[in-house]
């Protein structure tokens, strides 16, 4: 009996070691007290759970009494050397390797053998370095399930070691020290992209990847990267595990039951969080909480780079990518990738050809929502966006922002062949077809040539003479409808189209162009009698003929 009861101190030394391997890792004293769970498949498959309890040294366990065992059903299986009982016969198997001091399973790396196969598995991972349980709060990994265990005791356990600021108990001095920091000013680890200060160095280290873009976590499901471990693992989990939370109305699957939860409100449409200041209703708290944001102009999300400010964690992701330039939303049909999760699923439609937005007065689709809402001012004639330079309105921004290039003379779409310069993308796109020669639709009349098909109809106008388009008022006929509504502005007193830097006002927006020109364009065109110099070759000829009708005088 002394043989054996060497061979168990023997291996709790060994236990003991490796712990306290685990702890130096982590870099804090702590008592080497855990909680130890074993589970053993007998040969009926059925699991035995044998807990040490809490509290007590292991070695004290071992030779003062038995560890506590879960009474799943009798015990009648005994050890025939001491007399001890288990539920599993396969459980006396592995208890029987202690007095015999058989140890079957051996390190292919080191040699060192154990009396289970669990241990070993255990022990390879000293070796190859595997940690494979990771602490969802901080991210700091072990390689014993026990060790992670122990360590979640110093987040979630009320402890001696109390914070005189706030009251908050910890069960470590170490994690007390660490916590303090946060009602201190002084955060040591400062990001030297942004300045922004941190605690702790882990919390830098994520946070620096916002700058970055690097994201070493990926899934091997589907190759989705993240920042940090935790967001893998609940990702991870969507592949993994069969999630019984599903919606009954879409099939939609989640893992956890809050996030159901708040999916079913789009479905039944209701709004339970109610702003008190406007008494607008949200499905989501925390869309009200950045909501009243709005209200309160809180905007606690600055962006280092440009100091854009925001009011939500998420926007200023989201922006983040506008400077670092990554589209980490990539479709799987065409390879086309996306900076936002949503523009992605709305591109998705085209190739599918789903429309699931639909208008009620026409029964009109579109693939989201934004096209429906513009459309819809269609039928209401409501058109809320106006130019703060000649006060025109449009039903949709992307119309004014267009629009305002006629003021601002801003052409941002270049022809890489010819260095022609466009207002909107479109007319790059048609005006690259008359360099490839894409389509073209020419005139059997003169000649000319034209990419688009309604541009090329409205052309061939000009020789039939036909002109569909007439003034109601004084008769004159157009072969545009554009022309037409130009014309009808020379009818009424609307001047809506305001010079910025004098103020003179015209009808029409081609005047305000030429007067423009006044104020900011050379005068190249020079009569050769007199020397006088003008902006426009027309405005030149006008002048000309008054020399002319100077030389008729003269000769009568």
């Amino acid at each position: 009996m002394e043989f054996i009861k060497m061979e168990i101190v023997d291996s709790i030394d060994a236990e003991l070691r490796r712990v306290k391997d685990e702890d130096a890792e982590e870099e804090e004293d702590r008592d080497h007290t855990e909680i130890k769970e074993e589970r053993q498949e007998s040969s009926d498959g059925k699991d035995c759970i044998k807990i040490n309890p809490p509290g007590k040294s292991f070695i004290h366990k071992l030779d003062s009494e038995d560890p506590t065992i879960i009474h799943t059903s009798e015990k009648p299986n005994t050890c025939p050397v001491c007399g001890k009982s288990f539920t599993c016969k396969g459980s006396v198997d592995v208890h029987m390797r202690i007095h015999t001091g058989e140890r079957p399973y051996a390190c292919i790396q080191c040699g060192k053998s154990f009396t289970c196969k669990g241990t070993l598995t255990c022990h390879v991972r000293t070796h190859t370095g595997e940690k494979p349980y990771t602490c969802p709060q901080c991210e700091k990994s072990f390689t014993h399930k026990a060790s992670l265990r122990y360590h979640m005791r110093l987040h979630t356990e009320d402890g001696p070691f109390i914070c005189g600021q706030c009251g908050k108990s910890f069960a470590q001095e170490e994690y007390l020290k660490h916590h303090v920091k946060i009602h201190y000013a002084g955060k040591p680890f400062t990001c030297e992209l942004c300045g922004k200060g941190f605690t702790c160095k882990g919390s830098l280290k994520i946070h620096t990847r916002i700058h970055t873009g690097e994201k070493p976590y990926t899934c091997s499901h589907c190759g989705k990267s993240f920042t940090n471990k935790g967001n893998l693992k609940i990702h991870a989990n969507m592949h993994t595990e069969k999630s019984a939370l599903t919606c009954v109305q879409c099939g939609k699957s989640f893992t956890h039951e809050e996030n159901l939860k708040s999916h079913m409100r789009i479905h039944t449409g209701e709004k339970p969080f109610s702003c008190h200041q406007c008494g607008k209703r949200f499905a989501r708290k925390i869309i009200l909480q950045n909501h009243v944001k709005t209200h309160s102009g809180e905007k606690p999300y600055t962006c280092h780079q440009c100091g854009k400010r925001f009011t939500d964690r998420g926007y200023i992701k989201r922006h983040m990518r506008s400077h670092t330039g990554e589209k980490p939303f990539i479709c799987p049909q065409c390879g086309k990738s996306f900076t936002h999760k949503g523009n992605l699923k709305i591109h998705i439609r085209i190739h599918t050809g789903e429309k699931p937005s639909k208008c009620p007065e026409c029964e009109k689709s579109f693939t989201h929502k934004g096209q429906l809402k513009d459309h819809m001012r269609i039928h209401s004639g409501e058109k809320p966006y106006a130019c703060p330079l000649c006060a025109k309105t449009f039903k949709c921004k992307g119309h004014l922002k267009t629009h305002s290039r006629t003021h601002s003379g801003v052409k941002p779409y270049s022809c890489l062949q010819c260095g022609k310069s466009f207002t909107v993308r479109k007319s790059l796109n048609v005006h690259l077809k008359y360099h490839s020669g894409e389509k073209l639709h020419e005139c059997p009349e003169c000649g000319k040539r034209f990419a688009e098909s309604n541009t090329y109809k409205m052309h061939l106008l000009i020789h039939s003479g036909e002109r569909p388009f007439s003034c109601d008022k004084c008769g004159k006929r157009f072969i545009l409808a554009a022309r037409l509504k130009a014309h009808l502005k020379l009818h009424t007193d609307e001047r809506p189209h305001v010079c910025s830097v004098c103020g003179e006002s015209f009808k029409l927006v081609g005047s305000l162009r030429s007067h423009q020109k006044t104020h900011t364009s050379e005068k190249s065109h020079v009569c050769p009698e007199c020397g006088k110099a003008f902006i426009r070759e027309s405005y030149l000829q006008r002048h000309r003929r008054t020399h002319t009708a100077e030389t008729l005088l003269k000769l009568n």
